[in-house]
């Protein structure tokens, strides 16, 4: 049978496709901009038909119609490994759930913890090998086709396809139905331009980054704001090596910043697991050989990513403590995002040769209400969860300055973390600082 028979043999309906999962199934669905409308729609169909269906994927950009459709839960769950403002609001009405990860171990968990009845993800079309590529999605997606007991792939026509170190793409041998979904778009993902505060931490930070660098960028404004920045800076010769390809790396890439000749591993190349942006970035991935996809174990693994000298980590947080410990996931008990990659790189740009890490932030932010409120605190917000450890953080910064707290006993962490503090609040820190005895008594 030729490759072509093989694909015809295989290729159904999604309503067909979806008559595979059974009540009590675990299926892996969706990462980012790797989204399956068709099959989406379909799994909702079967609504009265299923029970006790547990779904699971992440940074979301497209609605889930099968969670909408069953607001009580009675027959799916939604299992998110990381919020995104979509799914923070299905989480506020107890229509989704977070699932605790460290980003780098997702693919061991999946092999080893997680149950993983059914595979349905996006890919680009079969090429003359019978391969599909996984395109924007490398993330997991290699480990859920291994342990799941059926694996259904819906061609999307417009999804880029990218070139890999490895773990980027499943055979049709290993493909149990096709759903052909045509041209079907990009979910995009704007980035808002950089605010003055934004401009103000870049400045911090770009002063210590040195030509010849590796870049990483977080998820979330400020750090795709910074890209930005840095692609118009005189720096030369950054390399790229990241959990999520942004449009900052295209800008970096395009002023001719990114050369990457100057990595340890993948030389000349910008090593990511997923990506979500604009048209632009999909454009920019389509049979780039500039780019190396990896699954996340790859990218984010600290014992890997610190062996690049100069590896630069640039991360956003929700709130830091005097102790010096960063929260970026949730507000108090309330979680908004996830653990994701930020400890992993936070760890591998210290442990990197010249390498750094910055956990980057505005120094106040306002409530519903309009109160203004310092995001450096005495002590975390009562539930707040703690992303980084205060002895695994290196550099925070604000638009007041930059702290490095590394080798700092307690009261040299909260001296420093008070003086980028915004100056309304800094009083106020100190007498919390006398409180837990973490302020040293000066003539």
């Amino acid at each position: 049978m030729t490759l072509m028979d093989e694909y015809r043999q295989k290729c159904v309906s999604a309503d067909k496709a979806v008559k595979v999962i059974q009540s009590g199934d675990w299926i892996e669905f969706a990462w980012g901009a790797s989204h399956s409308s068709l099959l989406a729609d379909a799994i909702a169909r079967r609504k009265e038909e299923l029970t006790d269906v547990n779904i699971r994927g992440g940074v979301i950009l497209k609605p889930l119609p099968f969670i909408e459709q069953d607001p009580e839960g009675r027959h799916f769950t939604w299992n998110s490994m990381h919020m995104s403002g979509y799914e923070r609001k299905l989480a506020r009405q107890n229509m989704a759930y977070y699932l605790s990860i460290k980003y780098s171990e997702v693919p061991r968990y999946i092999r080893e913890n997680c149950r993983t009845d059914v595979a349905a993800i996006q890919v680009a079309p079969m090429d003359q090998h019978g391969y599909f590529n996984f395109g924007v999605t490398i993330s997991h997606y290699e480990a859920a086709v291994e342990r799941a007991r059926n694996v259904i792939v819906e061609v999307n026509e417009d999804m880029p396809r990218v070139h890999g170190g490895y773990g980027h793409g499943v055979h049709i041998s290993e493909v149990d139905y096709i759903v052909e979904a045509g041209h079907c778009g990009m979910p995009l993902l704007p980035s808002a331009p950089p605010s003055d505060i934004d401009k103000k931490i870049a400045e911090y930070v770009i002063t210590e980054i040195e030509d010849g660098a590796c870049i990483q960028l977080g998820i979330g404004g400020m750090p795709n704001a910074l890209g930005k920045m840095i692609a118009e800076s005189d720096l030369r010769d950054l390399g790229v090596h990241t959990e999520m390809l942004v449009d900052g790396f295209v800008e970096m890439s395009e002023a001719g910043i990114v050369t990457g000749k100057c990595k340890n591993l993948d030389r000349g190349r910008m090593a990511f697991s997923f990506a979500a942006g604009s048209q632009k970035l999909y454009d920019f991935m389509h049979e780039n050989p500039s780019l190396a996809a990896y699954p996340v174990d790859y990218t984010n693994h600290p014992c890997i990513a610190s062996k690049i000298d100069k590896l630069i980590s640039i991360n956003s947080a929700v709130e830091v403590d005097l102790a010096g410990q960063v929260c970026s996931e949730s507000a108090g008990p309330y979680i908004i995002s996830g653990s994701g990659g930020q400890l992993d790189f936070v760890e591998a740009a210290y442990n990197s040769k010249g390498g750094k890490s910055f956990v980057c932030l505005p120094s106040t932010y306002k409530d519903k209400d309009g109160r203004i409120h310092s995001r450096i605190k005495g002590m975390m917000t009562p539930g707040a969860v703690i992303t980084d450890t205060r002895a695994t953080v290196h550099y925070v910064v604000t638009e007041y300055g930059k702290a490095n707290m590394k080798g700092m006993s307690s009261w040299q962490r909260a001296e420093a973390l008070i003086g980028i503090a915004h100056p309304d609040f800094r009083d106020e820190l100190i007498r919390e600082a006398k409180e837990l005895r973490i302020w040293r008594k000066k003539d």
